[in-house]
Protein backbone atom coordinates (compact mmCIF):
# COMPACT_ATOMS: atom_id res chain seq x y z
CA UNK A 1 0.00 0.00 0.00
CA UNK A 2 1.74 3.26 -1.07
CA UNK A 3 1.60 6.09 1.62
CA UNK A 4 -0.98 8.99 1.16
CA UNK A 5 0.63 12.25 0.53
CA UNK A 6 -1.16 14.40 3.60
CA UNK A 7 -0.53 18.09 3.60
CA UNK A 8 -0.93 20.49 6.31
CA UNK A 9 -4.70 21.06 5.70
CA UNK A 10 -4.98 17.14 5.99
CA UNK A 11 -2.97 16.72 8.98
CA UNK A 12 -4.86 19.49 10.91
CA UNK A 13 -7.88 17.75 10.55
CA UNK A 14 -6.63 14.11 11.47
CA UNK A 15 -5.72 16.09 14.66
CA UNK A 16 -9.32 17.42 15.34
CA UNK A 17 -10.41 13.81 14.76
CA UNK A 18 -8.45 12.26 17.32
CA UNK A 19 -9.27 14.90 19.64
CA UNK A 20 -12.47 14.34 19.14
CA UNK A 21 -13.92 12.58 16.03
CA UNK A 22 -17.58 13.33 17.41
CA UNK A 23 -17.84 16.81 16.75
CA UNK A 24 -19.32 18.79 13.43
CA UNK A 25 -18.03 19.14 10.11
CA UNK A 26 -19.09 23.16 10.61
CA UNK A 27 -16.62 22.88 14.17
CA UNK A 28 -13.75 20.58 12.00
CA UNK A 29 -13.60 22.91 9.14
CA UNK A 30 -13.46 26.21 11.37
CA UNK A 31 -10.61 24.59 13.54
CA UNK A 32 -8.54 24.19 10.61
CA UNK A 33 -9.32 27.24 8.58
CA UNK A 34 -11.26 25.69 5.63
CA UNK A 35 -15.09 25.16 5.35
CA UNK A 36 -17.33 22.47 5.59
CA UNK A 37 -17.50 20.89 1.77
CA UNK A 38 -13.62 20.51 1.42
CA UNK A 39 -12.91 18.74 4.82
CA UNK A 40 -15.58 16.62 4.17
CA UNK A 41 -13.91 15.49 0.73
CA UNK A 42 -10.51 15.29 2.73
CA UNK A 43 -11.83 13.19 5.34
CA UNK A 44 -13.58 10.69 2.27
CA UNK A 45 -10.52 10.34 0.41
CA UNK A 46 -8.37 10.05 3.79
CA UNK A 47 -10.94 6.99 4.83
CA UNK A 48 -10.03 5.77 1.40
CA UNK A 49 -6.87 5.40 1.59
CA UNK A 50 -6.55 3.78 4.42
CA UNK A 51 -5.22 6.39 6.61
CA UNK A 52 -8.38 6.81 8.83
CA UNK A 53 -10.39 3.64 10.09
CA UNK A 54 -13.22 2.77 11.82
CA UNK A 55 -14.72 5.06 14.43
CA UNK A 56 -15.11 4.03 18.13
CA UNK A 57 -16.04 5.35 21.37
CA UNK A 58 -13.51 4.92 24.24
CA UNK A 59 -14.78 3.58 27.84
CA UNK A 60 -13.72 3.88 31.40
CA UNK A 61 -12.34 0.36 31.98
CA UNK A 62 -13.13 1.08 35.67
CA UNK A 63 -16.51 2.15 34.84
CA UNK A 64 -16.90 -1.18 33.97
CA UNK A 65 -15.55 -3.03 36.72
CA UNK A 66 -12.29 -3.44 34.23
CA UNK A 67 -10.31 -2.49 37.54
CA UNK A 68 -6.78 -4.72 36.88
CA UNK A 69 -4.34 -4.72 33.55
CA UNK A 70 -2.32 -7.00 33.20
CA UNK A 71 0.82 -6.97 30.90
CA UNK A 72 1.21 -10.77 29.84
CA UNK A 73 4.78 -12.15 28.92
CA UNK A 74 4.61 -15.06 27.01
CA UNK A 75 7.53 -17.07 25.99
CA UNK A 76 7.47 -20.29 23.83
CA UNK A 77 9.51 -23.09 22.86
CA UNK A 78 7.15 -23.76 19.94
CA UNK A 79 7.74 -21.69 17.05
CA UNK A 80 5.69 -24.17 14.12
CA UNK A 81 2.80 -22.74 12.34
CA UNK A 82 0.39 -24.71 13.95
CA UNK A 83 0.94 -23.33 17.30
CA UNK A 84 1.27 -20.14 16.44
CA UNK A 85 -2.59 -20.11 14.71
CA UNK A 86 -3.93 -21.51 17.77
CA UNK A 87 -2.11 -19.33 20.03
CA UNK A 88 -3.09 -16.07 17.74
CA UNK A 89 -6.87 -17.65 17.40
CA UNK A 90 -7.30 -17.87 21.33
CA UNK A 91 -5.70 -13.97 21.61
CA UNK A 92 -8.04 -13.11 18.87
CA UNK A 93 -11.24 -14.71 20.72
CA UNK A 94 -10.40 -13.11 24.40
CA UNK A 95 -12.32 -10.13 24.83
CA UNK A 96 -10.05 -9.26 27.58
CA UNK A 97 -6.94 -8.85 25.29
CA UNK A 98 -6.77 -5.54 24.45
CA UNK A 99 -3.72 -5.55 22.82
CA UNK A 100 -1.15 -8.77 21.47
CA UNK A 101 2.29 -7.48 19.80
CA UNK A 102 4.96 -10.04 18.64
CA UNK A 103 8.47 -8.91 19.93
CA UNK A 104 11.85 -9.59 18.96
CA UNK A 105 14.29 -10.72 21.79
CA UNK A 106 13.70 -12.78 24.81
CA UNK A 107 9.58 -12.13 24.85
CA UNK A 108 7.70 -13.75 22.24
CA UNK A 109 4.56 -12.25 22.78
CA UNK A 110 3.33 -8.99 24.91
CA UNK A 111 -0.42 -9.27 25.69
CA UNK A 112 -2.47 -6.27 27.46
CA UNK A 113 -5.17 -7.58 29.28
CA UNK A 114 -8.10 -5.90 31.38
CA UNK A 115 -9.76 -7.91 33.80
CA UNK A 116 -12.11 -7.32 36.97
CA UNK A 117 -9.93 -8.59 39.49
CA UNK A 118 -6.52 -11.10 39.69
CA UNK A 119 -9.14 -14.38 40.01
CA UNK A 120 -10.58 -13.22 36.62
CA UNK A 121 -6.86 -12.88 35.06
CA UNK A 122 -6.58 -16.77 36.14
CA UNK A 123 -9.64 -17.46 34.68
CA UNK A 124 -8.33 -16.27 31.39
CA UNK A 125 -4.67 -17.76 32.00
CA UNK A 126 -6.10 -20.82 32.56
CA UNK A 127 -8.09 -20.75 29.61
CA UNK A 128 -4.97 -19.89 27.56
CA UNK A 129 -3.06 -22.45 28.60
CA UNK A 130 -5.71 -25.02 27.99
CA UNK A 131 -5.39 -23.53 24.12
CA UNK A 132 -2.15 -23.42 23.82
CA UNK A 133 1.15 -25.08 24.75
CA UNK A 134 3.06 -22.02 26.71
CA UNK A 135 6.83 -22.20 28.10
CA UNK A 136 6.99 -19.35 30.11
CA UNK A 137 4.24 -16.74 31.23
CA UNK A 138 5.03 -13.63 33.26
CA UNK A 139 1.90 -11.62 34.21
CA UNK A 140 2.88 -7.80 35.41
CA UNK A 141 0.35 -5.99 37.35
CA UNK A 142 -0.10 -2.17 36.67
CA UNK A 143 -0.36 -0.65 39.58
CA UNK A 144 -1.08 3.00 37.53
CA UNK A 145 -1.43 4.21 34.38
CA UNK A 146 0.48 7.18 33.99
CA UNK A 147 -0.10 8.07 30.44
CA UNK A 148 -3.00 6.09 27.88
CA UNK A 149 -3.66 7.58 24.45
CA UNK A 150 -4.66 6.04 20.80
CA UNK A 151 -3.88 9.62 19.90
CA UNK A 152 -0.78 9.51 17.03
CA UNK A 153 2.04 12.29 16.45
CA UNK A 154 0.61 14.20 13.57
CA UNK A 155 2.27 17.19 13.03
CA UNK A 156 0.06 19.78 10.57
Amino acid sequence: MTRPDLDPLDRKILIELQDDASQSLDDIARKVGSSKTPVWNRIRKMREAGVIGRQTVLLDPEALGLEACFFVLVRTSEHDQEWQDRFLASVRRRPEVQEAHRLAGDIDYILKVRVKNARAYDVFYQGLIRDVKIHNVTALLSMEEIKSTTILPVTP
